[in-house]
């Protein structure tokens, strides 16, 4: 009779310590490619994956590409690094290294498990993946199937846009807010937009919208990887409880990087503004 009467409290702590619905952390990775450096996208995984994330989504990348007899052969090697980390749901960008032929499209199709632009939910957060890969402007149809999304998931409390190119990266900097996206990004409450090939740490705002140029995850670093200039290793963890993020940018650890953690805030568009936390 005992257990009876315990096992309604037991039910009670269990529901109580049960993932809230409306909060979820995840991670994002920046290019692997563009000049590899070996070794330093699986240290950029097995960093990542300790941190037991909902998902992972890249910015593109994915393979060194541009040459269709190869591809095959470097999507082949991309999986068997990405196979040790399949527990986790892992949504790929089309990066310019990813997708540059209607060949390069079909194998990217193949390997990522989706077409080159499409969109996910995960708890209270609503992810849009656009496909700039062969162009450094956003294509009209991009913008028509991102509009036709964001309407979609109006409701949806937090907001995500990722691309591989920062197309918007010269708006934004001149603070120009006429733009396609931007308008966008401000009638459905947009809270970050989110790109890659660049390989350099950068944070801008516009109205309310913050955009972010991810640090490379294994692509060559310019600038002789110089930290304070957004030139290093590492990924991202978002932590997302109802309508609360929080962007953490995490460095790698030993040997390839001396494990420093930052905040969004503590970036600007030529590098660290603030002191980052040792």
């Amino acid at each position: 009779m005992r257990c009876l009467y315990a096992f309604p409290l037991l039910l009670a702590i269990w529901l109580a310590a049960a993932v809230d619905p409306g909060s979820v952390r995840f991670v994002i990775l920046g290019d692997r490619t563009g000049e590899a450096v070996p070794g330093v996208y699986e240290q950029v995984w097995r960093e990542a994956a300790a941190e037991d994330p909902a998902f992972v989504v890249t910015v593109g990348d994915t393979i060194q590409g541009l040459d269709d007899a190869r591809a095959p052969v470097e999507w082949q090697q991309a999986e068997q690094l990405l196979q040790p980390y399949r527990r986790f749901p892992i949504y790929l960008a089309a990066g310019n290294h990813d997708i540059w032929s209607a060949a390069s499209e079909r194998l990217f199709r193949e390997h990522a498990g989706h077409p080159p632009h499409y969109s996910f939910d995960s708890g209270p957060v609503h992810c849009t993946v656009l496909d700039n890969s062969r162009s450094d402007e956003m294509p009209a149809g991009e913008m028509a199937f991102l509009e036709a999304d964001l309407k979609a998931h109006a409701a949806q409390p937090v907001k995500f846009i990722v691309s591989h190119r920062p197309s918007w990266l010269i708006n934004v900097a001149l603070q120009n807010p006429d733009f396609p996206l931007q308008n966008l990004a401000r009638q459905y409450g947009v809270q970050y937009v989110v790109a890659g090939h660049i390989h350099q740490m950068l944070h801008l705002s516009l109205q309310g919208v913050t955009y972010i140029s991810m640090p490379s995850a294994g692509g060559h670093l310019r600038n002789s990887g110089k930290y304070e200039a957004g030139w290093f290793f590492g990924h991202s963890l978002v932590e997302v409880q109802g309508t609360h993020i929080r962007f953490q940018i995490e460095e790698l650890k030993p040997p390839r990087g001396q494990g420093r953690d930052s905040k969004v805030d503590d970036w600007g568009m030529a590098g660290l503004v603030a002191k980052h936390n040792e």
